[in-house]
């Protein structure tokens, strides 16, 4: 073969090659049934998984929504109609009350009046509870049983961040249980610990034990779907790997988040909401008897026989049989892979290619991470419906993720990731000169709908990037990044206060920076994926726009 034949390649030839054997795997998957009877099984068992997904992260924000009407509770005008009490007790003026404060009067001279006390009556603050208007949240939440408003208005946000650190603290504990321990011994724990905590909540009554539990379910937040999520991409050929991704997300993650807001709704009672929320997480129970261990992760660990046996389970039930000398290559390759399997995320940073595209990925996931999350927490400014505002976000979600499943295959990881990016930082850019309202409610809705395209393809993306041995924990980290961003989303809303286009700005420039980061990873568009670090490296430098390609097509001198 000659250099001209070495630098162009036949791509067909190329996609049959191994690379260090690591395709051995991918042409295991399509003896087995590139998307067999077992992997249409698992992709059913991700749906449970991506309903909680959603569940744990949003219906925090169902069971502490405080209503936009309160005033102080006063005893003596119990009897008098709502508006009445509320037009006599709260001070005011053009519909413009006070939540927090009261007259300081005698309130059974002004219940022989009825007429509210003059302007410069003395006020003090709310001495016997509050009083909610339930019109725009009909139902009682933790924050108007137990009076977290006013000088309590802190407890709120306070869990959320005990929510998010328990995130980053499982990410990190099952990130390196499943790498020690295997995939399913992970998404186990994960379920069972996200299913316990959501329980206890219903039985909390303080702000401390409220917030433990809210830390217990933010252990398994992430990691009760991510580690499945990798694993079943694993067993899933090339052609239907983004299929499969892409519509597990939308019909568990999205259908999940539409429906949460009308479910919340008509159950009306925050307690049974946790619990209605927390049963498809106790399934798991049921993982040991029908969800395979990686096939992958256990040649890492060099239990070869166990691997096997999982294939033999695929041929079983896909009724296919893989060739003796695929399987002989397999076990060579297995053995050959071994010492390399078992290095850390670190060992993988020391290689330059490999750090670079993971500090890119990691930018990525916060850049997106704070623009998925702050657009959802900046439209209260937008004065619309609660309930109705939150479908229209989760069904721009739906409709993203389907169209990754259209664009991704087609135009390839990279440019559907910068395009997608791309929109919405323009978006996002319009919405700065947009006054407050509908349109720019609308504007932020497309914005969140693209970053959401460009966040989808990037997951699947980065699973194509990090070698197998690092591929759980590097997603992890990645996934931990966007959740420590996401403890800073509320003060980057908050500071709207300050200057009302500064989150918005924040988020543009966020999404103009994750559009150029794209442009800096390699295509990976009908690659296999890397067994091990000289994969990645070798992917890396041949599918980058700016990589080495030119430089490697030299045949080394034996």
């Amino acid at each position: 073969m000659g250099q001209e034949d070495l630098q162009n390649g036949n791509q067909n030839k190329d996609t049959e090659k191994p690379i260090h054997d690591a395709d051995i795997l991918e042409r295991i998957v399509s003896h087995l049934g590139d998307m067999g009877r077992y992997q249409k099984m698992l992709f059913v068992a991700m749906l449970p998984a991506g309903f909680t997904f959603a569940f744990i992260y949003f219906v925090q924000m169902f069971i502490t929504v405080t209503p936009q009407n309160y005033w102080c509770r006063i005893p003596e005008l119990a009897n008098l109609s709502m508006e009445m009490r509320k037009n006599l007790s709260a001070p005011g003026i053009d519909g413009d009350y006070d939540h927090c404060y009261t007259f300081d009067v005698n309130w059974t001279e002004v219940l022989e009046t009825l007429t509210p006390p003059p302007h410069g009556t003395p006020t003090i603050p709310c001495q016997h509870g509050w009083e909610f208007d339930f019109s725009d949240i009909p139902y009682q939440t933790v924050t108007t049983e137990r009076g977290w408003v006013c000088d309590r208005s802190s407890y709120v946000p306070t869990a959320q961040a005990a929510f998010f650190v328990g995130a980053v603290v499982g990410t990190i504990v099952f990130g390196w249980t499943a790498d020690r321990f295997g995939r399913v011994p992970a998404i186990i724990l994960t379920n069972l610990i996200g299913g316990i905590g959501s329980i206890g909540t219903s039985f909390t009554t303080d702000v401390w034990d409220f917030m433990l539990c809210r830390f217990i379910v933010g252990l398994s937040f992430d990691n009760c779907f991510m580690v499945l999520y990798v694993l079943v991409l694993e067993y899933v050929g090339l052609q239907y790997r983004t299929l499969v991704a892409n519509l597990s997300m939308a019909f568990s993650f999205a259908i999940a988040g539409i429906t949460l807001p009308w479910m919340a709704y008509y159950i009306a009672d925050w307690r049974i909401l946790m619990w209605v929320t927390a049963a498809p997480m106790f399934i798991v129970i049921l993982a040991p008897w029908f969800l395979p261990e990686s096939v992958r992760w256990l040649v890492s660990r060099g239990r070869v026989d166990d691997a096997i046996t999982v294939l033999k389970k695929f041929e079983r039930i896909n009724k296919t049989t893989i060739p003796d000398d695929i399987m002989n290559d397999f076990k060579i390759f297995a053995e050959e892979a071994r010492k390399e399997e078992r290095r850390s995320v670190l060992e993988m940073c020391k290689s330059s290619q490999l750090r670079k595209a993971m500090f890119s990925l990691l930018l990525m996931y916060m850049g997106g991470g704070i623009i998925f999350d702050g657009l959802m927490r900046l439209s209260d400014t937008f004065g619309l419906d609660f309930f109705a505002l939150f479908s229209c976000y989760e069904v721009s979600e739906l409709v993203a993720i389907l169209l990754v499943v259209v664009i991704l295959d087609k135009f390839g990881r990279r440019s559907s990731s910068s395009a997608s990016a791309f929109i919405s930082s323009v978006a996002l850019l319009i919405a700065i000169f947009v006054p407050p309202g509908l349109p720019r409610a609308v504007l932020a809705i497309v914005a969140r709908l693209f970053m959401i395209t460009c966040l989808t393809c990037v997951m699947q993306w980065c699973t194509e990037i990090i070698p197998t041995p690092y591929r759980v924990s590097g997603v992890s980290i990645l996934h931990m990044g966007a959740v420590l961003i996401n403890t800073l989303s509320p003060f980057v809303v908050f500071s709207e206060r300050v200057w009302s286009i500064l989150p918005i700005l924040i988020f543009t420039g966020s999404a103009f920076l994750l559009t150029g980061l794209c442009l800096t990873l390699p295509e990976t568009k009908g690659l296999p994926m890397p067994q091990t670090r000289a994969d990645g490296e070798k992917i890396i430098n041949e599918n980058t726009l700016f990589g080495s390609k030119k430089r490697n097509t030299t045949p080394a001198v034996p």
